[in-house]
């Protein structure tokens, strides 16, 4: 039983053709829609209350805070209106006891003396200009004096507002039941105001509009970012969608469910949470290490696309791929074995260690994909060491390397094809397309932006190639592929969320005006 046709046949279990992605764009398509009239969709298609992007001529001094998980970040970003920016940041650990602290003070108390911390290390003269007004006149705060701070809070929340939000539940370790459904912007505004500090939480964060933010304000020409898209240990995205869409907006907003936001722009930058799309598998590939993969999961049935997406669950995949050819009836495919050392060219016999990685979940990296898929060096040497490395396989052959390569490469390709689908389906929704060009090229105006981020499309070898290859066959793009721009957009939590802040201060400001 040749290890070479075996490796081919697991391969083509990964295949997803084009016939497989255009499906998946008319399914995507449907399911956006659904999303935009009502609540408890596959696609959540959470309204944010960002309702403009920046195009880069933007000014001014701004602040972010990021709770994401075990640290807490604060930074200033001072954007200079040339789609540059200069950046100051601090980061500290939660201390373990207030992960579960009795009441929210505690957690909240904590963040907003690491903010007071940063303005006094960074902002002396300002903070300490600010303070001596309030203490001789009376409390009273000048508008130019506040700094407008945009709170990354990588927790479920009910958002219902631009710089409001309730918790819905706690992750990643922590457990402070006092804090569930609270408005966690208030939350850290009492804290903030309890300090005297001049600070405004002025809007709530989602990471992967910032990651749109960022993109739009650092990316060239006078078209504003359509997508900001996040492919790395999660994937999702967030696209500029028309306000008249949004359906369920507007229902709530009668209902009373939500308080005013602005419509001045008639646009909404909407989240689309589409690591859950296709969750029933209606058009998703599904393969047996798909499902044993999900099933053993700690959410099986749910996260279908971001299961076949995303870094964190790729490597496991090709595990599975590989215990699965290496048991295959009985172990009779040579894959890891060979009868004698003459067998293999590094003349002594492969060997996996008892204690493998490969027999054990979540034991293979994603980033041994890359490796893998990008390995040209001679005798396949870089792939056979990490298998080594990674795996406790010692002395592999290039045999055993050309199927983990091939093997890798499928897993990896069908993620990229996959993630065309979302940007496919979000650039024909925007009507974009329809667009006539100038002339024979394609004008400045005419370019689609496209934000990414993510470990995936920074170190997977060519995924944006893949991708591109999989938007040249889609119906309603083919040839026009080229007009979409893709482009790595960094610190969407930094930069992305003081961007946010600045737009929701002048929505705050037109508000006021308004009323």
């Amino acid at each position: 039983m040749a290890l070479a046709d075996e490796a081919r046949r697991v391969a083509a279990e990964f295949e997803y053709s084009a016939e497989d992605v255009n499906k998946g764009v008319r399914e995507f398509l449907r399911e956006m829609d659904e999303g935009l009239v009502k609540d408890g969709t596959s696609m959540s298609q959470i309204p944010t209350y960002v309702t403009a992007v920046p195009n880069g001529t933007e000014k001014g001094l701004y602040m972010a805070v990021d709770l994401g998980g075990t640290n807490f970040r604060v930074c200033s970003v001072q954007l200079h209106g040339n789609t540059t920016f200069s950046i100051k940041t601090s980061k500290v650990p939660i201390p373990r006891e207030l992960m579960t602290a009795e009441t929210a003070k505690e957690l909240f108390a904590f963040l907003a003396k690491q903010i007071e911390s940063f303005l006094k290390q960074h902002h002396e003269d300002h903070y300490f200009g600010h303070l001596e007004r309030v203490e001789t006149g009376g409390g009273t705060v000048r508008e130019e004096d506040i700094f407008d701070l945009g709170f990354t809070f990588s927790f479920p929340v009910h958002q219902i507002g631009i710089n409001r939000g309730t918790l819905i539940r706690w992750t990643k370790g922590f457990n402070i039941a006092d804090a569930i459904g609270k408005d966690v912007c208030k939350l850290l505004q009492d804290e903030i105001d309890e300090l005297k500090l001049p600070v405004r939480v002025a809007a709530l964060v989602n990471d992967t509009v910032g990651t749109l933010m960022a993109r739009s304000y650092t990316s060239p020409g006078k078209t504003g970012t359509l997508l900001g898209a996040i492919f790395g240990t999660g994937t999702n995205g967030a696209y500029v969608e028309k306000l008249d869409r949004i359906t369920k907006l507007k229902k709530a907003a009668e209902k009373g469910e939500i308080g005013e936001y602005d419509q001045s722009t008639g646009e909404m930058i909407v989240n689309t949470e589409w690591g859950s799309f296709d969750n029933p598998l209606s058009i998703l590939p599904n393969t047996p290490y798909d499902e044993s993969l999900d099933k053993e999961s700690v959410n099986p049935g749910i996260q279908m696309f971001e299961k076949r997406v995303s870094g964190m669950f790729l490597g496991e995949i090709v595990r599975r791929a590989l215990l699965a050819l290496l048991e295959k009836d009985g172990g009779k495919v040579p894959l890891f074995r060979d009868e004698n050392s003459n067998m293999n060219d590094m003349h002594t016999t492969t060997n996996i260690h008892d204690n493998s990685n490969l027999f054990k979940q979540w034991g293979l990296d994603t980033s041994f994909l890359s490796t893998a898929a990008g390995d040209a060096s001679q005798g396949l040497k870089i792939t056979r060491q990490a298998l080594n490395r990674e795996l406790g396989i010692s002395a592999a052959s290039i045999e055993d390397a050309e199927a983990v390569k091939l093997i890798s490469a499928a897993v990896g390709k069908r993620a990229a094809r996959l993630a065309a689908v979302a940007i496919a389906a979000i650039v024909i929704r925007s009507g974009r397309l329809e667009i006539a060009t100038v002339g024979d090229g394609t004008s400045e105006e005419d370019v689609i932006d496209v934000g990414v981020d993510g470990s995936l499309v920074e170190f997977y070898p060519g995924f944006e190639d893949l991708m591109r290859e999989a938007l040249r066959e889609i119906d309603g793009i083919k040839e026009q592929e080229k007009r979409v721009r893709i482009g790595i957009a960094k610190d969407g939590s930094g930069v992305g969320a003081s961007l946010i802040a600045l737009v929701a201060a002048k929505q705050i400001r037109r508000m006021s005006v308004a009323a």
